[in-house]
């Protein structure tokens, strides 16, 4: 697992270096075309990836409680490493990158010497996630790696629920996504198809296996609303969050906590 870390590091630092130097809807752009050119290539290169058959591996346990620990570990690591990093010299740097490019370049900050340290960082955390991946789920093959539609866009989604430019805004949003995808995922735990055994009706029996296949519906309406009414994520806006909480108290004077446009 630590050697997929420093491999991650060794692939996604020359591509960093091409792609930090593009800005806006061409950086987005250059990202895309780079993970479907790798896929491709995952695909033909047979001899090293077994294209599209993939790899599969005997898992390192039989049972999950060790993946359990291990992913407990490496998440914790992760997080106290993000922080870490946060309160340091490279955080501050990364926080004005992030807020106006330009006011940092001129104040001596090298914006793309601190963006390929960034994505050092991240390339290193995700080569370790990834090398877990692999052990825990025993397959994999270009289009679990480099699916857009898969793991890609949930662990974009997973930031935006949650709080993006936050350390524990990704930990809020996985809990959340995940548990938004096992509510629909089963059923709502199951309750769908006992009242479906109870009852007896086809209906609602067509009705529990159809909302076992509408997590990325329910993905989609959570985003809007977060985008929508929380705009910097659960994190980010938990004070907003606990205001309207206050103001759903009885008692409570009825007035809007959210902001209003003139």
């Amino acid at each position: 697992m630590a050697l997929g870390g420093f491999v991650a590091l060794a692939v996604g630092l020359p591509f960093g270096w091409i792609c930090f130097r593009l800005r806006g809807a061409y950086f987005a752009l250059a990202t895309l075309a780079l993970n479907e050119i790798l896929r491709h290539t995952a695909a033909i290169a047979e001899p090293f990836t077994n294209g599209m058959t993939g790899i599969l591996i005997m898992p390192s346990f039989v049972s999950k409680v060790p993946f359990y620990y291990i992913a407990l570990v490496l998440a914790v690591l992760a997080i106290l490493s993000v922080q870490l990093i946060s309160y340091s010299r490279w955080g501050y740097y990364f926080i004005s990158i992030r807020e106006d490019q330009e006011a940092a370049e001129s104040l001596g900050i090298d914006t793309h010497h601190y963006k390929m340290i960034a994505l050092g960082v991240a390339a290193f955390l995700t080569g370790i996630a990834g090398a877990f991946y692999m052990n825990y789920m025993g397959f994999i093959d270009p289009d679990v790696v480099f699916s857009l539609h898969g793991i890609s866009i949930m662990a974009i989604l997973v930031g935006i629920v949650g709080g993006v430019g936050t350390i524990y805004g990704p930990v809020v949003g996985a809990f959340v996504m995940v548990a938004v995808q096992e509510l629909f995922r089963s059923g709502f735990f199951g309750l769908l198809q006992v009242l479906a055994e109870m009852s007896e009706s086809p209906l609602i029996a067509e009705l529990a296996e159809l909302v076992t296949k509408l997590h990325v519906l329910g993905f989609g309406l959570l985003v809007i609303v977060v985008i929508l009414v929380l705009p910097n994520g659960i994190v980010g806006d938990w004070s907003k969050i606990q205001r309207g909480l206050r103001h759903l108290k009885p008692g409570a004077e009825r007035t809007s906590p959210w902001p209003t446009s003139r």
